[in-house]
């Protein structure tokens, strides 16, 4: 990291025990990420209403490169384990581990992307054999297999009819996956 990260003990006295915890669970999101610039955690007791079941409260901000943040604050809806300081520390930084997972995931750019659709008509079939060709709109010829069919299915196939399809390199060369016609009223 390059700053030290940040323990800020709100309206309360520093507790060494939560600041223990703290940096223990920081060392490993630093593991996970070792590229985090910045961690700045913020600890609010359960403040006067200790006795009748107060709250503890840890926010969490990890500073990423290319000025990415996460932000892990309050739960969502606390219940009576959040009286528990150890309980509610835990809980924050398994959503701040969660956060930074996807965030990572993101930055290496492992999101998963559809791919989009292309568009071409039905050159030639052949029941018998259960494959088809068609020409895509850039005029190239597209192999499928009856099984990447969808909807009415490959019998329902006619000869020049649009349909939209998916592209993938197959052993033989360009091949087209999950094949929908495009006809008028379909949905």
């Amino acid at each position: 990291m390059k700053t030290l990260p940040e323990i800020d003990f709100q309206g309360m006295a520093p507790r060494d025990d939560l600041r223990a915890r703290i940096e223990e669970k920081i060392a490993h999101l630093e593991k996970l990420y070792g590229r985090m610039t910045a961690c700045r955690v913020a600890v609010r007791g359960p403040g006067g209403h200790h006795r009748t079941g107060g709250h503890w409260d840890f926010s969490i901000r990890l500073a990423l490169p290319d000025g990415r943040e996460v932000d892990v604050t309050r739960a969502a809806d606390p219940d009576e384990r959040f009286q528990d300081a150890f309980f509610a520390l835990g809980d924050a930084f398994r959503r701040a581990d969660r956060q930074l997972e996807d965030a990572v995931r993101d930055m290496r750019g492992a999101v998963k992307h559809h791919d989009a659709a292309l568009t071409g008509v039905v050159k030639s079939l052949s029941p018998a054999d259960g494959f088809g060709l068609l020409e895509s709109a850039d005029g190239r010829e597209i192999y499928f297999h009856r099984n990447s069919v969808t909807g009415p299915g490959f019998d329902s196939l006619a000869l020049g009819e649009r349909v939209a399809f998916l592209e993938e390199e197959g052993a033989k060369g360009p091949q087209a996956r999950r094949v929908k016609p495009l006809r008028e009223g379909a949905v």
